[in-house]
């Protein structure tokens, strides 16, 4: 069964997109720990973050670079932090998370709720940034 990451991917699931080339999708966090909060997928389903090849781990660094730059743009913080998890969706994603304090990069905490109309505006500033 595909993953939600990989029905976001083929279209069968809306997401709030900020970037995207031939191999990575990242998109807004619905539910993020700070607002700005970006999900960095490879669009080839693979659970394990370190079963990506060589190359596609590199790709997926450098376009989440791309990424992080446009975010700390749009969110002013000191900096986007990074972490792979990878517990609740069985697909290799990085989380990019603009952050002032380490308490910004606590996903134990209860999440944000954006409103629809929020979400539409971060990823519509974030996308032109990011071009």
């Amino acid at each position: 069964m595909a993953s939600i990451f990989s029905r976001i991917v083929d279209g069968e699931i809306p997401c709030y997109k900020v970037a995207e080339n031939d191999d990575f999708l990242a998109f807004l966090d619905i539910m993020p720990v700070n607002l700005g909060h970006v999900l960095v997928i490879p669009k080839k389903e693979t659970d394990y973050y370190f079963d990506l090849s060589d190359e596609e781990l590199a790709g997926l660094m450098v376009f989440s670079k791309k990424v992080a730059k446009g975010i700390k743009e749009v969110f002013p913080c000191k900096k986007v932090g990074v972490t792979v998890i990878g517990l609740e969706v069985p697909h290799a994603h990085v989380h990019l998370v603009p952050m002032n304090s380490m308490g910004d990069m606590d996903f134990t905490k209860e999440k944000l709720k954006p409103s629809t109309e929020e979400l539409e505006k971060m990823a519509r500033d974030l996308s032109a940034a990011i071009k």
